[in-house]
């Protein structure tokens, strides 16, 4: 290492001393220094003072750049080139260098090399800080992975805050998109506030969540309005969200997350399980995200999907592989979208409401333009959409182009 530090001195001189920062802290970890020894490290290298402070743990250091330890009481300056000891968490060890608006490289690196020595020796010395779920990806991914041990997703899951011994206790997994696995908590006691029916599961979410629907369902339980629905198709509910729009009780949506406990983005949701059967939630989790539209104009649906709610149209997922050739009906939706502007935000809005007169007003267009615009659109896909078949068929090739885009 110091050789290397070296060549790469002559080459770049902050290289090399980057180079140096590293090799240091790693011969500091190797032999189990303590906290005031890594923050006097990270001093003596920086040429100012440095300071650690850990509200949670209680711990507070500060090393003037000669080496001496000389605590303050008075709070670091935000403007002080800093790091988390946690990913995206609150700054905690600082390196004292003022009108630095921002850190140079090697301060860069004294702070990263040292943020995680320090974060080694809190986490074996003063006790792990509280973690949520969604703060331990190494704990949920443990969990979710069906190939671990049973005892070792066990005790992963008791370090959540899971308790697997409770024959009543449910749980999701949780997908974004994107992002990093989650996994929600399901509480079975308590009822609505209101005192409607408690759900069927007998579930309800953690602190923090409600009964009510977040993403659009309806939260009222009626069934919906018939004078404006389609001819003899046989469907009920006046859906403006394509959700189902008939026989969804309250009960149904009970014990779901909240949209405030949701990652943004698009999401698919496992359905709740026992806390060794996560596995399977997240593998359902998955499947519904690949359901789920991202809400732009070209990418139009749900941006939270149920795995609860796919029913048999999960087995879509198994057909279309993403990235692949989109299946015909797919490929018709496409030239249709090319066509005319319009005509994917009209298409979906017929495919998703459970009326012409929801479609138009969720487009808000007139009822005759829409009719103008539907003929337009029959004879570029080549298949009537205003028949229960026809949209049927316009809605899986929808549903397909979703699962289809990779």
């Amino acid at each position: 290492m110091k050789e290397l530090a070296g060549r790469l001195t002559a080459l770049d001189p902050d290289a090399g001393a980057a180079v140096r920062v590293i090799a240091y802290f790693d011969t500091l970890a190797e032999s189990r220094a303590g906290l005031e020894a890594l923050v006097r490290g990270a001093a003596v290298l920086a040429g100012c003072p440095a300071r650690l402070v850990d509200v949670e743990r209680r711990v507070h250091v500060r090393v003037e750049p000669d080496g001496r330890r000389q605590d303050s009481d008075l709070p670091p300056d935000p403007d002080w080139p800093s790091a988390a000891l946690v990913p995206d968490g609150v700054p905690a060890l600082w390196l004292e260098r003022a009108g630095a608006a921002e850190p140079s490289v090697v301060d860069a690196v004294i702070l990263e090399r040292a943020a995680g020595a320090l974060r080694v020796v809190l986490d074996r010395t003063r006790g792990r800080a509280p973690l949520s779920p969604a703060d331990d990806p190494a704990l949920v991914e443990t969990v979710l992975d069906p190939t671990a041990a049973e005892g070792a997703r066990l005790h992963a899951a008791r370090r959540l805050g899971l308790d697997p011994d409770d024959p009543a206790g449910r749980a999701r997994a949780v997908a974004p998109f994107g992002g990093r696995p989650r996994i929600l908590r399901v509480r079975r006691e308590g009822g609505p506030a209101d005192g409607a029916p408690r759900g069927r599961r007998g579930g309800r979410l953690a602190e923090g969540t409600s009964r009510g629907r977040q993403d659009g369902r309806p939260d009222d339980g009626t069934s919906g309005d018939r004078r404006d629905g389609w001819s003899g198709d046989g469907t009920s509910g006046d859906r403006r969200d394509g959700g189902p729009g008939h026989g969804a009780s309250r009960d149904r949506w009970d014990g779901r997350p909240t949209e405030a406990e949701l990652p943004g983005g698009r999401v698919g949701v496992g359905p709740a399980v026992p806390v060794l059967g996560l596995p399977g939630s997240w593998d359902g989790a998955r499947t519904a995200l690949r359901f789920t539209a991202g809400g732009s104009p070209q990418d139009l649906g749900e941006r939270v999907v149920y795995a609860d709610d796919l029913g048999g149209i999960a087995l879509l997922a198994e057909l279309i592989a993403p990235g692949a050739e989109p299946p015909p009906d797919v490929r018709d939706v496409e030239r249709a979208a090319a066509d005319s502007p319009w005509m994917l935000a009209t298409l979906h809005a017929v495919a998703s409401t459970a009326s012409l007169r929801a479609a138009a007003t969720g487009i808000n267009v007139h009822h005759s333009t829409l009719q103008d615009r539907l003929t337009h659109a029959e004879a570029l896909l080549g298949w009537p959409v205003r028949t229960p078949r026809g949209r049927l068929r316009l809605h899986l090739a929808l549903t397909m182009r979703h699962l289809a885009r990779g």
